[in-house]
């Protein structure tokens, strides 16, 4: 037991404790960086998901309505997502909401598909030979 005490003694009174200290940290502070980052790079792409989420249920949702027109049922859109963020407690900038609406407008019923390769019809026939 004596002989732990010595050791232990003189890797505090040497500096060696201190020295394998900074060593120590020198390598493992890079590691535990990454980790936070990685915790941080998943955790927004979670929060930027439920966004999303929640805008295609809130544009879903009012799709049906014809009571309002597409610029307010925009805005409702992006005020009933930001609300129900607000009240679980998420901080989200408006700028992403409206963007998420946006996409999930453009995904919904309320915007009409165009086929970019049909030709636009003009009235003209055109015979060939």
């Amino acid at each position: 037991m004596k002989i732990i005490t010595d050791i232990g003694n003189w890797l505090v009174q040497s500096g060696a404790l201190v020295t394998l200290a900074v060593f120590a940290w020198k390598y493992l502070k890079p590691v535990m960086v990454e980790k936070q980052k990685h915790a941080k790079t998943v955790q927004e792409k979670e929060l930027l998901g439920l966004v999303n989420s929640l805008a295609d249920n809130a544009v879903n949702s009012l799709v049906s309505n014809t009571a309002i027109t597409g610029h307010d049922k925009f805005n409702a859109a992006t005020r009933m997502v930001g609300t129900t963020l607000a009240d679980k407690g998420f901080d989200v900038q408006r700028q992403t909401i409206e963007h998420a609406v946006q996409a999930a407008y453009e995904k919904s019923d309320l915007t009409p598909t165009v086929d970019p390769a049909a030709q636009p019809q003009t009235g003209v026939v055109v015979h060939n030979g």
